[in-house]
């Protein structure tokens, strides 16, 4: 029998608005909108019990009763920042009373209680009192925040919903230095309006969090949006860099493109990274693994105790990156993606996509020792079934949708065109070019 019980008997009231309790049956849906409440949050991974409602059914079954319904899927051991602002937004945007659950309740509680931590409305210390007066277990938050505390770098995660894109603020507490990794310049294909709102939320957080932005960085030249390095570095007059073999990509779109005046020696940065180089990021020690496959030039950034990973490894729930581009080998992809999960098993992989498989929420945070036993595409599997797979995958899938647009600004270091006689400037589409394509 499943872990299911009637809400009603075993909400707990935990704020003005959320309400926390055991797995409900998707019998007692109804109950929960007859008493009111108008979101229901599910903390609980699918499939944890062979027999439990699955969240598609849970989703209806709240839908058809004008519930709203979240699902933000975490065990106590894998909880993220990224998992604790999904909960309180899901929680602040409600219009009333919110319905959370996992399979007794404590993994609700602590996503709720960690970020009343963080927010700085609790003190850490007074958790266990905390959780005395809802009857509830703390431990599982109070070890999050206290290795939280620990961490080194402090990673501030940003989701661009449009491009499914993580772009990140690393920096070191001991300094105030950070470096902007990944960042997004907002585009609209259809009117071919550029926008900076990715950009400047990350300068507001830099501004309030009193940083100095030492380093613009990018993992590779993307292909599914606009770089917004070179804004940023208009901004700061931080450098931007890149890595060394960025050099080939602009040679291989140069002749894609038909485009002789490009310059194809990388000076379009301020710092090419060769692989094993070493930098810092204030007093933290950063060095720069070359991990192609994705594309020929990706590299992942190793800042303390954690690796930028972007288009290598994705969410385990997800996967790994696709290898079709050009210049992609799905064979570099698997060195790369060993060479990553060599590194110390609880170091923090921060990727650069979710496209949130299932309907959760954006999640961007996992750990070597997560993804070599749970990543869907590599957990116990060999190199030549991994290749054999990611190449027929990759068959099947359309071109990015901004690929043709995006690389010609992203292989200039997030530069738009130069304007023509008229002041306008403009994107050349070479037709063609990606014939082999799947469509849509």
């Amino acid at each position: 029998m499943t872990d299911t019980v009637s809400p009603r008997s075993s909400a707990t009231q935990i704020s003005d608005k959320l309400f926390i309790a055991p797995q409900p049956g998707l019998d007692a849906f109804p109950d929960l909108a007859a008493a009111g409440f108008k979101s229901v949050i599910s903390n609980r991974p699918s499939g944890e019990q062979p027999d439990q409602p699955i969240p598609a059914a849970e989703q209806r079954a709240a839908e058809a009763r004008g519930m709203a319904f979240h699902f933000i899927p975490v065990t106590a051991a894998t909880i993220t920042e990224a998992d604790v602002r999904s909960f309180q937004k899901a929680v602040a945007e409600t219009n009333g009373p919110v319905f959370a659950h996992c399979r007794s309740g404590i993994r609700s509680a602590s996503l709720h209680a960690i970020g009343e931590v963080l927010d700085g409305r609790v003190a850490r210390e007074d958790l266990p009192a905390l959780g005395g007066k809802w009857g509830v277990d703390l431990s599982v938050a109070a070890k999050w925040l206290a290795r939280d505390a620990e961490r080194r770098p402090s990673v501030k995660g940003f989701f661009d919903p449009r491009t499914f894109s993580a772009q990140y603020v690393v920096s070191d507490p001991a300094t105030g230095q950070c470096a902007i990794i990944d960042p997004v310049l907002d585009f609209d294909e259809k009117s071919g309006t550029v926008a900076t709102v990715n950009a400047d939320a990350i300068l507001r957080y830099v501004a309030e969090e009193r940083l100095t932005v030492q380093w613009i960085l990018d993992t590779h030249p993307h292909a599914d949006h606009f770089s917004a390095a070179h804004y940023l570095h208009e901004k700061t007059g931080a450098p931007t860099a890149i890595g060394a073999h960025v050099i080939d990509v602009q040679r291989l779109w140069q002749s894609i493109y038909n485009w002789t005046e490009l310059k194809t020696n990388g000076s379009q940065w301020n710092h090419l990274f060769k692989d094993g180089e070493r930098f810092t990021v204030g007093s933290l020690d950063a060095r720069v693994l070359f991990s192609p496959g994705h594309t020929l030039a990706s590299i992942t950034y190793v800042i303390g105790d954690a690796a930028f990973v972007h288009d290598t490894i994705f969410m385990p729930d997800s996967g790994t990156a696709r290898a079709d581009f050009p210049g992609g080998k799905a064979e570099q992809l698997w060195e790369s993606l060993e060479a990553i999960l060599a590194l110390p098993e609880d170091t923090r992989l921060f990727t650069g996509h979710d496209y949130q498989p299932g309907g959760r929420a954006p999640r961007w945070e996992s750990t070597v020792a997560e993804q070599r036993t749970g990543n869907i595409h590599l957990a116990g599997v060999s190199k030549a079934t991994f290749i054999a797979t990611r190449e027929a995958r990759d068959k099947s899938l359309p071109m990015p949708r901004l690929i043709l647009p995006a690389l010609q600004i992203n292989i200039r270091g997030g530069r738009m065109p130069e304007p023509e006689s008229n002041g306008r400037r403009y994107l050349k589409i070479p037709i063609g070019a990606l014939a082999d394509a799947a469509w849509e």
